[in-house]
């Protein structure tokens, strides 16, 4: 069944804290994961510094173990949203690993995911922007029912096969990720250029109260 999974973002010590693995209600696989996504946060956005983030993830309203790495996609398109304050489209489902290097693996049950949304969405009205993004390692493995499918050829319902985290957040958001420049910047108003600005925004914030001055910053995003 889907899950929400939101995340809060604020100045700090580069800590992604696993809200899940805190209660022991997160498995090491989850957990994992979440390291993971850190380090890729860390990899792309703070090449020349320390990372300033300080983040929490929770799946909302989860009262039963989680374990699996099949939802570290989404929680790092929620903790980008979080950091560029650019809002995800509600109307589409993620599932799929990520890895250090942002691209997208394939994770288990992907037809029941997807049918599993599906059924939810047609309970509530087929509206046409409805969908699932899947790893696109995962699509020889598509079995879906024939209802899932005859809503996919009318256009009532999506199914998106994604190769890396970039192409994902342009799903979700609408907005362009942006490709770094020879100097390592990104593109204005892309999603990589917003979350690169922010992250250095928490740097200098970070850096003022080392000093003795003041600052503060915080950001939301949720999928």
């Amino acid at each position: 069944r889907p899950s929400r999974i939101t995340a809060r973002v604020r100045p700090g010590q580069g800590r992604v804290l696993d809200i899940e693995r805190e209660v022991e209600l997160g498995g090491p696989l989850h957990s994992k994961g979440v390291l993971i996504l850190s380090s890729f946060l860390a990899a792309r956005y703070a090449t020349g510094e320390a990372l300033s983030l300080s983040a929490s993830l929770v799946f909302e309203q989860s009262y039963s173990g989680v374990d699996g790495d099949s939802a570290s996609c989404a929680e790092l398109y929620a903790l980008l949203s979080a950091l560029a304050d650019a809002p995800i489209r509600q109307s589409l489902a993620v599932t799929g690993s990520v890895n250090q290097f942002g691209e997208v693996q394939a994770i288990g049950g992907v037809n029941e995911k997807i049918e599993g949304f599906f059924d939810i969405c047609r309970a509530r009205g087929l509206s046409g922007n409805q969908g699932v993004l899947i790893p696109a390692a995962n699509v020889q493995h598509l079995m879906l029912r024939a209802d899932v499918r005859d809503a996919v050829a009318a256009g009532q319902f999506h199914v998106y096969a994604v190769r890396s985290v970039d192409e994902g957040i342009e799903l979700l958001t609408g907005l362009p990720a942006g490709v770094a420049d020879a100097e390592g910047v990104y593109p204005d108003g892309s999603i990589n250029g917003l979350v690169s600005d922010r992250l250095a925004e928490y740097a200098r914030i970070r850096a003022a109260l080392a000093h003795g001055g003041e600052g503060n910053g915080n950001g939301n995003g949720d999928t």
